[in-house]
């Protein structure tokens, strides 16, 4: 073991002096009153679907994506500008509903036995024997990813839980379905919106039946995910773009889980661009939205318009062989605005504001049509087996609907090393594959994005027996090692910890009782202290934005949810608790680890430990559900 250091940089002793907040919890927050003045940034640059694109341009986008993410950090002196308190006349519903289309009923699949599918541990050192896509499957896929897990109660109010979390429960996340004909269920192909609320379908269009058999491999479907924006600004003012796309990649792990339990493997088909994607989801509906030159306050409607962000492909498990041309793909969807679009949105809110921060930089992100990617198939990555006896023998359905954010931690539960362990192994990859550097990404379930690892884990040890309070890192690009040691502070260690597998790129950093550090820095949450660990994700973030464009920038999010996800299912699978913290301070927690300009940037935090029940809060299935939601 390495010997306790003190820092070259007084840092630390620093965050022992800060001025103290009111607590804030569970990455819901009432920001301080604020001034609602605008805020100059670029005008979103033309949109451009050529690969080669204006050097000038580039550097202009670059330029408005680090002003936006610096612009909304959170300082000790001052919060990202956000609403003054919250508005609940006008809070969003949180269920997009398209009047008029019909609704396809799907089948309730409630767990049963502990037989019920292949166990949660089981998934990641392989995939099951494919199903076929039936109403059956279909059903199932969709209640262990996106539907409601449980409703909450007390005496004042009624709210919903779902297989996929988000930030403050709001859920901007929107999911359609776009499949061949499915027997029971409708008999050609088809575009729906899922309706998690009713756990049924909504008909949106029909689409030639050509177009699965000619574009795409047998026995294939696709997920497509959108954005309301309008619902995460609604609280969290201009960081809600951040928070958004920490959604998107909680609910692209969720997709990946629950499609594993049933044999199907996904990738997300990254190299469609923005308008592919509007048009495949029918998002082309929405009225345009003229951004304004400032925050504004008023009605709205334009503002809840759903932001296309991925498609995912879901194919059988196994598969190997195929390929998919992008290009004829690409020029097949971009007729389906000619297609009959049934149904009209809903309203969400009475009044909104607009933060034109969010909107410009939505715009300046969108990403073109990209030719030069070709897809593939990835080997699958087995991930390692430090210590199977920690999980609790749930199955993969137990864990992924059973799965809820703590509030509070205890500030007592501890977990043995090897299950810290194990829970890290679950974090990487490229799985555990004899003699390979951790970069590409072919492990459940980050195995869904196509893009290398670009995100680590700054770990806060605080009740792991075994292991020494501390700051540890997760190293989850191995290729990024040397940058990240010249970056970071200088006296930092950098040593294997006593029993740490050999494939497990865990390095410790300090030996510090960091409790209250990470409380600190985690907008004064007592959460981020009490639990068995915490950790700040660390993107790769300017020099990726260079090397693979400024799209890159919500992607970079994704893949902090779906680390994210695997966090929050680890936990439960071990029978602990976790949750997402969207508050922190993001300079102070780069000025801790000696960080210097954009190069890293730390995205989301997160806390794992036991959690306190809160026994005023009554717990109600699923479905069926109360009439109405408070």
């Amino acid at each position: 073991m390495s010997p306790s250091l003190s820092l070259r940089n007084p840092s630390l002793p620093f965050f022992h002096f800060l001025p103290s907040t009111s607590l804030i919890r569970n990455r819901s927050f009432q920001q301080p009153l604020m001034s609602f003045s605008s805020s100059s940034s670029p005008s979103s640059s033309s949109t451009n679907t050529e690969q080669q694109q204006n050097q000038n341009i580039d550097e202009n986008k670059l330029t408005h994506v680090l002003k936006y993410h610096n612009q909304t950090k959170h300082a000790f002196n001052n919060y990202a500008r956000g609403p003054h308190g919250l508005d609940w006349a006008n809070q969003p519903n949180p269920f997009r509903r398209f009047l008029s289309s019909p609704l396809l009923s799907l089948q309730h699949l409630p767990i049963q036995t502990p037989e019920n599918g292949p166990l949660y541990s089981s998934l990641f050192l392989s995939l099951p024997s494919p199903k076929p896509i039936s109403k059956s499957t279909i059903s199932q896929f969709l209640y262990d990813s996106l539907a409601l897990s449980a409703w909450k109660a007390t005496s004042f109010s009624t709210w919903s839980l779902r297989v996929n979390p988000s930030s403050g429960n709001l859920h901007p996340t929107e999911a359609y379905i776009i499949a061949p004909a499915i027997e029971s269920l409708y008999d050609t192909s088809f575009v729906a919106h899922y309706a998690p609320k009713e756990h049924s379908l909504e008909l949106r269009a029909q689409i030639p039946s050509g177009f699965f058999s000619k574009l795409l491999p047998s026995n294939c479907f696709l997920v497509g995910l959108s954005s309301i924006f309008w619902r995460e600004a609604w609280k969290y003012g201009e960081r809600a773009f951040r928070y958004c796309n920490h959604d998107v990649g909680h609910a692209i792990a969720a997709v990946t889980m629950a499609a594993a339990g049933l044999g199907w493997d996904v990738k997300v088909l990254d190299s469609l661009g923005c308008e592919e994607l509007k048009c495949l989801m029918g998002l082309h509906v929405f009225p345009e939205f003229e951004i304004p030159s400032k925050a504004v306050k008023g009605k709205i409607p334009e503002i809840e318009f759903e932001h296309p962000d991925c498609v995912i492909l879901v194919y059988p498990s196994g598969s190997n062989g195929f390929d998919v041309d992008y290009k004829e793909l690409s020029s097949a969807i971009l007729q389906f605005n000619k297609l009959e679009w049934v149904g009209k949105p809903n309203s969400l809110s009475k009044e909104h504001i607009c933060w034109d921060i969010i909107h410009r930089t939505a715009e300046v992100v969108k990403k073109p049509l990209t030719l030069g990617d070709r897809f593939s198939v990835e080997p699958f990555g087995r991930s390692g087996v430090y210590s199977e006896a920690s999980y609790k023998g749930y199955t993969v359905r137990e864990v992924v609907r059973k799965r809820r954010s703590a509030v509070d931690m205890d500030g007592v539960t501890g977990i043995e090393r090897d299950t810290f362990y194990q829970i890290l192994a679950h974090c990487l990859p490229s799985g555990c594959q004899t003699g390979d550097k951790q970069r590409r990404q072919l492990a459940l379930p980050f195995r869904a994005l196509p893009w290398d690892a670009e995100v680590h884990a700054a770990l806060f040890v605080h009740r792991v027996v075994g292991l020494p309070q501390g700051l540890y890192f997760l190293v989850r690009n191995e290729y990024h090692f040397d940058e990240l040691k010249k970056a970071m502070n200088p006296d930092f260690v950098w040593a294997k910890p006593e029993g740490c597998p050999d494939d497990l790129p865990l390095y410790e950093l300090l030996r510090y009782d960091c409790r209250q550090v990470s409380r600190q820095l985690s907008c004064h949450q007592d959460i981020a202290s009490d639990g068995c660990f915490s950790l700040g994700m660390l993107a790769r973030l300017e020099p990726t934005l260079r090397e693979k464009n400024v799209w890159m920038y919500p992607r970079l999010f994704w893949e902090t949810g779906v680390l994210g996800q695997v966090l929050y299912l680890e936990a439960h699978a071990v029978g602990i608790s976790a949750t997402g913290i969207g508050c922190f301070f993001d300079d102070p927690v780069h000025q801790l680890l000696g960080l210097k300009g954009s190069s890293f940037q730390s995205l989301y935090h997160f806390t794992v430990g036991g959690p306190v029940s809160d026994k005023r809060i009554m717990s109600l299935p699923a479905y069926p559900g109360p009439d109405l939601d408070g």
